[in-house]
């Protein structure tokens, strides 16, 4: 397929970030080009919590019913050390349609998004990675090479980096990116089991060997997330079972019956200082990793690309001057900051080693489980409500 030349805007990166702002831009008229190295879109779960202010945000694009009935809801959140529960949380009271945590494949969530952006007329042009951007006072020229290696030439008014944490656009464009590196790595596996906790509960195991979180997946499947100091390249069976046996439950222990889907990987916890440079914009995992404790990066991501997309979508109408484009940085920034600062916070509190550091640690989670204010700060937090 022939790309165009010459368009409103550019979306390299055709996750559920670059689908979201791509769809936005579609449905308010606006020409976008949105382009993906990548020869498919997810076709495994990866990233499987939605929460209620992405459900809200979704309303944008009328697809919100469509999450929901594909997805799994889950009203509650409990903080476990093995079988004793320190935090016990409930979404049901939250001021939303969605007092809860939807759950659901990544590869279900880019298919609702692909075909919402279908229906409104574009589509993902896929392989093409980005080579080299330039930018004058008025636009960007963007070089993007197919995979047969046939290079075009595409002249875009803005550009918009949502290509993933080893962002081209932000390397391109000149975005610093500080952060680092966690020591542990992650797994992650989706699961058949037998086990007599709820399913109706996202659960977090705090362990001397590090975190694990469980948690349902449509089709009786559960989805389980865990650090470990050096994670094998893909968790088998016995993996799994040794985590739950470890971390688990002990006194009705879960049984792995068959890993359906497994991976693992390294988190980073990084932002960039900035998300504008010129008519250049970055957003989602472009913009800000961070540990997946919370489930909270795709839905960052996904609200980054709404609230661009509304400013965009008004400054490419006349309806506001390019200057209201500084705001995505302002609000969305500090949105991220927040998040890393606090998934941080959690990660290493979750993977306290030492015997008296634990022990005083659950000792003040079981007090604060008592808080009100505590835990509908924290509900808040986790769902994304508090960045309305």
């Amino acid at each position: 397929m022939v790309l165009p030349e010459c368009t409103d805007v550019l979306i390299v990166g055709a996750g559920p970030t670059g689908l979201t702002l791509a769809a936005m831009m579609a449905q308010k008229g606006i020409r976008a080009l949105l382009v993906d190295r990548q020869s498919e879109g997810a076709n495994t779960s990866r990233a499987a919590v939605i929460h209620a202010r992405t459900l809200e945000a979704f309303e944008e694009l009328g697809v919100t019913a469509q999450f929901i009935a594909k997805g799994i809801v889950v009203p509650q959140f409990t903080v476990r050390d093995r079988d004793r529960a320190l935090i016990h949380l409930s979404f049901r009271e939250l001021p939303t349609k969605y007092p809860y945590t939807l759950m659901i494949p990544q590869c279900e969530t880019e298919a609702i998004l692909l075909n919402r952006l279908r229906e409104l007329g574009c589509e993902a042009h896929r392989p093409y990675a980005l080579t080299k951007l330039s930018q004058t006072l008025t636009h960007v020229e963007a070089t993007v090479v197919s995979v047969d290696g046939m290079e075009t030439r595409v002249r875009a008014r803005y550009l918009i980096g949502c290509d993933g944490m080893h962002s081209a656009v932000r390397e391109q464009a000149g975005f610093t990116f500080a952060g680092g590196t966690y020591e542990q790595s992650f797994i992650l596996a989706d699961v058949k089991m037998k086990w007599d906790l709820s399913s109706t509960e996202i659960m977090l195991f705090l362990a001397p060997q590090g975190l694990m979180v469980i948690a349902p997946l449509p089709g009786g499947r559960h989805r389980v997330v865990a650090t470990l100091d050096e994670a094998p390249e893909h968790p088998d069976l016995q993996d799994v079972q040794r985590l739950l046996d470890a971390r688990g439950p002990a006194e009705s222990p879960a049984r792995i019956e068959e890993v359906v889907w497994s991976s693992h990987f390294r988190v980073q916890h990084r932002l960039a200082s900035n998300y504008r440079i010129g008519h250049v914009f970055i957003a989602g995992d472009a913009a800000h990793v961070h540990s997946p404790a919370g489930g909270q990066g795709m839905n960052t991501g996904i609200q980054d690309a709404i609230a661009l997309g509304q400013v965009l979508g008004s400054v490419l109408s006349g309806k506001s001057a390019e200057s209201a484009l500084d705001e995505y940085e302002r609000k969305r920034r500090a949105v991220a900051a927040h998040v890393v600062s606090t998934t941080d916070r959690l990660t290493r509190l979750a993977t306290l080693r030492g015997r008296l550091g634990r022990a005083l640690r659950n000792v003040v989670l079981q007090l604060l489980n008592h808080s009100a204010s505590f835990k509908r700060n924290l509900a808040m937090d986790l769902s994304g409500l508090r960045y309305r």
